[in-house]
Parts: C-alpha cells; sequence; structure tokens
C-alpha cells in the first residue's frame, strides 16, 4: 500500500506553525485597524520617504512618566495670550528712544537733527525706504507746531506699522469642525522649532485642539525637541524616526491625522534650510502642496531671527518667492534686537508681523501689538 501521502511529525509540526503565523497576522491587522479608528493613541502607520519606507508614528501628547511614580505628568497650563505682549513690552528696551534723546530734546529741528534722525532710524534696521517715508511724515507733523518731535515720531512708526492690519492667527474658533493647517518655515538658527511649539502652547491656551507635525527632518533631534513641547501641552507629534526622511510625507501623515482625529488646527514644523539653496526651497513647495491635498493651509508663517538685521530681510525675501507667506514670527526680540526689522519686514514681503518672541519661557511668545512696540521701542 502507498502511505506516502501520510503526514509524519515533521510534517505535522509545519502545519501548526504555519497556521500559527498566519492566525497572529490575522489578529494583528484586525487589532491596528481597530486602534486606527481611536484618537490620541500612539498609532504607528507607514509613509514613503526618499529613504525608502520609513515608519511615521504619531506620539500622543502625554508628558514623560516621572522617574520611580509610575504615572505620566499632567499637561502644562499656557499663560493665556491676551496679554502677554503688554506685560512684557519692557524687554524691547527702548533703544530708538535712547539713541534719539538729542533729538527729543532740541528747540531747533535743522538739518543736523533730521540727519541725526536718519542716522537713528538705519542703525536701529528700519531700511532706507522707510526711514525716508517716516522723516518725511515727521516733518509734516511737527510743521503745524501742533505736535512735538517725539508725538510725530510715534505717530510715523505707527503709520508705517500699519497698526489696523490683520495679525491675527486664522485658525477659526476653537470646536468649529474646520480644520486649519499651518505650516512654519525658516532657516536653521532662528529658532524655528521651538516657535513651534509655543505656537502650540498659544493656541492650546486659547482653546484649540492641535496636532503637531515634525516635518524638520535634516536636523538632529528636531523630532524629538518637537515631540517634548507637545508632551508639555498635551498635544499629540506626527514623526519619522528616519533621519532624513522625505519631509513631505510626514507633513502629510499629520495633516491626515489630523483631519481624522477631528482636530482644530495641524501645526508643522519644516525642514530647516538655508534660503540660497534651490533644492531645498523647492521642497517647500512640495509639503505646500502636499499638505493640500488634505487641507488647504491658512498660515504660512515665516520665523526671523531679529538680531540679523537686514539679513533677516534678505531670507524674508526668497522665502516669500518659494512660498505664499501670510506672516511673520520675529524671534528675539528681547535680546540685542533693534527693532527696526519690524516695519523693514513688513514693507518688503507685505504680510504683517504676527508673533513676537520676547523671552526664552515657555510663554513668552506673543501676540504682536503695534501701539506697544512703539512705545516699547522708544521707551
Amino acid at each position: 500500500m502507498d502511505v506516502t501521502w501520510i503526514p509524519g511529525q515533521a510534517d505535522v509540526v509545519v502545519g501548526i506553525v504555519v497556521i500559527a503565523v498566519v492566525g497572529g497576522a490575522l489578529w494583528w491587522g484586525v487589532r491596528r485597524r481597530g486602534a486606527a479608528k481611536r484618537s490620541g493613541g500612539a498609532l504607528a502607520s507607514t509613509a514613503p520617504t526618499a529613504a525608502g519606507r520609513s515608519r511615521v508614528t504619531v506620539a500622543s501628547g502625554t508628558s514623560p512618566a516621572t522617574p520611580g511614580s509610575g504615572t505620566s505628568q499632567a499637561a502644562d497650563q499656557p499663560e493665556e495670550s491676551a496679554g502677554r505682549f503688554a506685560r512684557r513690552r519692557e524687554r524691547l528696551g527702548g533703544g530708538l528712544g535712547t539713541a534719539l534723546a538729542g533729538f527729543f530734546g532740541r528747540r531747533d529741528l535743522d538739518r543736523g537733527a533730521w540727519e541725526e534722525l536718519e542716522e537713528a532710524l538705519l542703525m536701529a534696521d528700519v531700511g532706507a525706504a522707510t526711514t525716508s517715508q517716516i522723516i518725511a511724515q515727521v516733518q509734516a507733523r511737527v510743521g503745524d507746531g501742533q505736535r512735538s518731535a517725539r508725538e510725530a515720531l510715534r505717530e510715523a512708526l505707527l503709520e508705517a506699522l500699519d497698526p489696523d492690519a490683520d495679525r491675527s492667527l486664522a485658525v477659526g474658533a476653537p470646536g468649529d469642525g474646520d480644520l486649519a493647517a499651518v505650516l512654519v518655515v525658516g532657516v536653521n538658527g532662528v529658532g524655528k522649532t521651538t516657535s513651534v511649539g509655543k505656537i502650540a502652547r498659544l493656541l492650546v491656551a486659547d482653546g484649540h485642539s492641535v496636532v503637531l507635525g515634525a516635518a524638520d527632518t535634516f536636523r538632529a533631534a528636531a523630532a524629538d525637541q518637537l515631540e517634548t513641547w507637545g508632551a508639555r501641552v498635551g498635544v499629540a507629534t506626527v514623526r519619522s524616526h528616519t533621519d532624513g526622511a522625505d519631509p513631505a510625507s510626514v507633513a502629510y501623515e499629520a495633516a491626515h491625522t489630523a483631519e481624522q482625529d477631528g482636530a482644530d488646527v495641524v501645526l508643522i514644523d519644516t525642514a530647516g534650510r538655508l534660503q540660497n539653496k534651490s533644492g531645498l526651497m523647492d521642497q517647500l513647495g512640495k509639503i505646500h502642496r502636499v499638505v493640500s491635498k488634505v487641507v488647504q493651509p491658512r498660515e504660512i508663517l515665516l520665523v526671523i531671527d531679529a538680531t540679523t538685521g537686514q539679513n533677516g530681510l534678505a531670507q524674508a525675501q526668497v522665502f516669500g518667492q518659494a512660498v505664499p507667506l501670510t506672516g511673520i514670527v520675529l524671534t528675539k526680540m528681547d535680546g540685542t534686537a533693534k527693532g527696526g526689522i519690524v516695519l523693514a519686514v513688513q514693507r518688503a514681503l507685505g504680510v504683517p508681523v504676527k508673533l513676537v518672541g520676547l523671552g526664552e519661557g515657555a510663554d513668552d511668545l506673543a501676540p504682536f501689538d503695534a501701539h506697544g512696540f512703539v512705545d516699547g521701542l522708544l521707551g
């Protein structure tokens, strides 16, 4: 009798292993699909990148557990945005007012006096074109004898800043069900990723639910840094664990996750880059296009280090050619910044300064206040 069909012990073992593997795979697939329906978890999904298929994960917005406690730390309660600028206005230093003490004290505003004003404005990084405009307005205002030189300069500075410009972030009302995408761009070293974390705190303070996208994949530890900011304020972060992963893939995954979770805002930190690298600048356009497949970005904010003066203006102009900027975030306004860059960059780009950094604290990023700024600048 032919008994070759009768299974031996080895065949039985192989069969059991195959059944176990297939059954385990099916169980994991069902479990993962169920997890995908839940928001706020540590869900992992894959997205294609330039370096192959890189793992993109959604880190829950939970602060790490305190060593030995076994429990997660409670999220920070950010300072409300209203009044932040006023409470920190003195940090502007009043440098321009100090430089113009002699000008303000003159009884006779002769040619020498106007040259003194011109020099002070130029040294404050106001820029040549804006300086000429301001001087002409001051001359017209003091000519009628109704205003002092200081009052006339304050009015001219305010007019140059356009105090009626809409400086609010276009993110809608909390819980309105309409996802708003915000892209943040800028060169390395200006405080871009830190600013993204601080903007998240500002939005949470105003009642918005936020998802962060760590699309700065070219800088070591940038994703870790942003995830830490998110955890501190209870915000989830979408990130890749592969250095050099495709930023656009991470940005898309962040927008998609925010949409699925019903978040108010997806806030995306883009890869830091030099403004004179055309290939890297082109990547910004790609990120913008990819995110637009999920939701059209409402805000594209350029972060500029205020201490760089006219170099910061050059950066702004190049970024403005790459993506449609909607606002400026000026960092380090409490340091050696001369302040005039605010006027120069607004004039060059035609978009308002919306946020300013007035310290290194977590809540030291404040909505820009034109009147408060001029008063702080003049001291």
